[in-house]
């Protein structure tokens, strides 16, 4: 059974209910109780989305080993935000644009906990490729702690054209690179900003990163030459926190 539009475990699909997410059914173990669950009841109700009570052994089928906790939510469907949604919260919150720009991260793990950070580090949205990258799916969700419920992750067909776009309106590119000129706490980070993380084990496209204005590194002083993208991205995001503060 395809399992891409499947969220199992009670937090995750609470948080897919507190922000709205569109889901066709949710499925509770009989005998399962708890806060969780009357607050998935509770939000399930409100949002007129079938709530069937079975037996346990029906979701065992649909997890196939994965920990459900008694709770699976069935159609997930994630919206994405624009472009002008992003721009729009760093507006409301008087902040220049800090956007995080995700070049074939196809790992949903490292996506999700990426975006994790990139919500824990004040950054306003998060982009995607629509082709060739892990897109917004329950894994993501899970692996961002719920994190995709609290920031806009939008989706585009061509990051290259985005980045020039992204110029027009006068924000900075900056790419993680072990080939940078640059350490990353050399540069100003506190401008209007999108910081470009490259894909597990390839970096960023060849092209994307001759657009960049900027590529960084980040030292290493061990016999590893490079973190992996869900690290360096954490480095980098919050470096840019840590300017911005001061």
């Amino acid at each position: 059974m395809d399992k891409s539009d499947l969220i199992f475990g009670r937090q995750p699909v609470l948080e897919a209910l507190k922000a709205g997410f569109s889901l066709k059914k949710i499925v509770l173990a009989q005998g399962t109780t708890g806060n969780a669950i009357k607050e998935i009841e509770k939000y399930a109700h409100q949002q007129n989305i079938l709530l069937k009570r079975e037996d346990r052994k029906y979701i065992d089928n649909l997890a196939s080993g994965i920990g459900h906790q008694g709770v699976v939510a069935l159609g997930f469907e994630y919206n994405y935000a624009d472009l002008e949604e992003i721009f729009s919260l760093a507006q409301k919150k008087g902040e220049h644009a800090f956007i995080i720009l995700m070049d074939q991260v196809k790992d949903p793990q490292n996506l999700g906990a990426l975006v994790r950070t990139a919500e824990g580090a004040g950054a306003h949205g998060v982009v995607i490729p629509s082709r060739r990258s892990a897109q917004v799916t329950p894994a993501v969700l899970k692996a961002s702690a719920g994190a995709v419920a609290h920031i806009p992750v939008a989706r585009v067909k061509n990051l290259n054209y985005l980045v020039e776009e992204l110029k027009d309106r006068g924000l900075w590119i900056y790419g993680t690179d072990s080939s940078g000129l640059y350490s990353y706490h050399e540069v100003d980070l506190r401008l209007p900003l999108a910081l470009v993380i490259g894909s597990e084990g390839k970096g960023i496209s060849r092209l994307l990163g001759e657009k960049c204005d900027y590529l960084v590194k980040i030292p290493m002083m061990g016999k590893v030459d490079s973190l992996n993208a869900s690290a360096a991205g954490a480095v980098l995001m919050y470096e840019v926190l840590r300017q911005r503060e001061q």
